[in-house]
């Protein structure tokens, strides 16, 4: 759910932005159709992921949730983590034309991606999810969101008030775990650089 932070460790690769922003619709094998530049990308997606559930600050993190959302602690996470770049962006560019950006890399991929696909990035673009990451009640909307397309009854929508209760606590683990998963991206990249090379 973290686009934002996919996109922006995909170190400016616009196939990898696009296959990290993609990743999260993309579930079990690669789809065969999908060209080899966005595989690469969506399973650098996967690896981030992978990398984010097994590091210490991730970890913190969750425990700072309380019980009763605990099972989606992940996701909150996720959520929160692209909060907290969104809010305190480094630029630049400013973060609007950084995402604007983004779209239009997703919009010279459309079709490329697999259909079911391409509409949440239109609606993505269309509403500038990504910008609206910034501001608590973009992210209050965006759980509301979440809450009410899951197939179960859940606790997500409400979630941010997790975050409300120790912002800086989490803002300092997001440190931590950012500055080690660019780490991480940069030799991912190193050691599987594209098919051709």
């Amino acid at each position: 759910m973290n686009f934002l932070a996919h996109a922006v460790l995909a170190e400016q690769d616009p196939a990898l932005i696009v296959g990290g922003v993609i990743g999260d619709w993309i579930k079990g094998p690669l789809p065969a159709a999908l060209p080899p530049d966005l595989a690469r990308g969506v399973a650098l997606h996967r690896a981030i992921d992978s990398h984010a559930e097994s590091h210490p600050a991730f970890q913190r993190s969750r425990q700072r949730i309380s019980p009763a959302r605990r099972r989606y602690a992940g996701v909150l996470i996720d959520i929160f983590y692209d909060h907290l770049l969104a809010r305190d962006w480094p630029g630049p560019p400013h973060l609007a034309d950084y995402c604007a950006g983004i779209y239009r890399h997703i919009a010279t991929r459309a079709t490329d991606l697999p259909a079911h696909v391409a509409p949440a990035m239109s609606l993505m673009a269309e509403e500038d999810w990504l910008a609206s990451y910034a501001a608590i009640d973009g992210m209050r909307d965006v759980l509301q969101r979440m809450s009410q397309r899951a197939r179960q009854p859940n606790p997500l929508a409400g979630g941010m008030d997790e975050f409300t209760v120790d912002p800086q606590s989490f803002a300092e683990d997001f440190a931590d775990w950012y500055g080690d998963a660019q780490a991480f991206v940069s030799d991912w990249c190193r050691l599987r650089p594209p098919s051709g090379r």
